[in-house]
């Protein structure tokens, strides 16, 4: 079943079990991906829902930091649980150690000897880890592997 047929399902389904922030989470990200479909003048594919549905929950994981920062807990916890919603349709996350161990590989294999080679690493990385790993995640294990 492909990615918008299983996020309609879901919605219905939420619809009919009167889950109120399930089925607002699914309306928000089909929204999303009509934006897109707009934008991009094309029907989305796996790959494009996936970016979206990540770009999704960065724009949350960015409100819990500002709402914790705030002293607003309980709209920090409502994001939350979106998030978790959302990572719902994410294939499954790699480890850290997965992650690192991909990194440690790939650092050997361009020759890169420092953080002035971070976009030789982040390059092949990212196209590698694409829905499987968090960005800055990743981002933050090359700075350290290149740092020592």
């Amino acid at each position: 079943m492909r990615l918008t047929q299983q996020i309609d399902v879901d919605l219905g389904e939420s619809m009919k079990s009167k889950d109120e922030l399930k089925t607002s989470v699914l309306r928000m990200l089909k929204s999303a991906l009509k934006n897109w479909q707009i934008a991009n003048k094309k029907e989305p594919q796996d790959a494009d829902i996936l970016q979206v549905i990540q770009k999704e929950i960065k724009s949350r994981k960015d409100s819990i930091a500002m709402y914790k920062q705030g002293g607003r807990e309980e709209l920090a916890e409502k994001e939350k649980s979106e998030v978790e919603i959302l990572q719902n349709y994410l294939p499954e996350q790699l480890s850290e150690d997965e992650i690192r161990e991909k990194i440690k590989e790939v650092i050997s294999s361009t020759g890169a000897t420092g953080p002035q080679d971070m976009g030789k690493v982040m390059g092949p990385i990212m196209a590698e880890f694409k829905g499987k790993a968090d960005g800055t995640t990743v981002s933050q294990i090359v700075k350290e592997e290149l740092s020592r």
